[in-house]
């Protein structure tokens, strides 16, 4: 199983990254499959300096605030108009409701929705397959409806934290995982709003508390300089921790 960033700047596309969105891939009966967490916008442009957009076969969804989501308008639109044979329908996992959220966001007719293209499914509560890939969710806690994501290849295990304050339940879901990629998108601070975001620091205390083997910090606001926030994190994990960089991959 690969990792591959795609865009990992905070709440916003950065000068040098596009929002959030995470390629992962693995073997799959003859080939590889190609599964996408989080398309944020402007990540459908970096998304082709990887691999061909026909090629993607799955994505999933962590929330539907636009730095996560709204390059699946940009998606619906390649494969709307593509000239050639029609595409095949995509599956697309995400929080209830997202079929309405993006087709507002297109401003699509009431009732026509983005169904042609794409095949939606709301989080279920157990695991779930998608290819060669076993998932579970859980929800975060943020001001709307967000889910971390355990993505496992059946012997190596990823979890993304999608955007959340801290809490427990990601620290549950990211036991003894290999790779840990959560947000960390404040510094420390008395001013930081609860509910929303983690700090490095509280990144860190949650990957050493969970077992995780790595951990890659991701979701940092442009306003934020990386590497304090890096040095708020690396004293409080025994473990290997990194910055989220586009193009990076890790083999996981």
């Amino acid at each position: 199983m690969r990792l591959t960033i795609v865009g990992c700047s905070g709440s916003f596309p950065g000068p040098d990254s596009a929002a959030s969105c995470y390629l992962v891939d693995a073997p799959y009966d003859g080939g590889m499959f190609r599964l996408l967490l989080d398309l944020g916008n402007g990540a459908l442009g970096a998304l082709q300096r990887h691999i061909s957009l026909e090629s993607i076969d799955a994505i999933a969804l962590s929330h539907l605030h636009p730095d996560h989501c709204l390059d699946m308008c940009a998606l619906y639109v390649v494969r709307m108009y593509h000239p050639g044979s029609a595409w095949p329908k995509l599956p697309v996992y995400g929080p209830e409701g997202t079929d309405a959220r993006l087709s507002r966001a297109y401003d699509l007719p009431a009732g026509r929705g983005m169904g042609e293209q794409f095949a939606f499914h709301t989080y279920p509560d157990g695991d779930f397959t998608i290819g060669p890939f076993t998932v579970a969710v859980t929800q975060v806690d943020h001001p709307v409806p967000s889910y971390a994501l355990r993505v496992s290849d059946g012997e190596r295990s990823l979890v993304y934290s999608g955007d959340t304050g801290p809490c427990m339940p990601l620290q549950q879901l990211a036991k003894d995982c290999d790779l840990l990629l959560a947000e960390a998108s404040f510094l420390e601070g008395p001013d930081n709003p609860p509910h929303l975001h983690l700090t490095g620091k509280e990144t860190a205390l949650i990957a050493e508390a969970s077992g995780a083997g790595c951990l890659v910090l991701t979701h940092i606001p442009p306003w934020h300089a990386r590497d304090a926030v890096l040095a708020e994190a690396a004293p409080h994990f025994g473990g290997h921790v990194s910055l989220a960089t586009p193009g990076m991959t890790y083999d996981i």
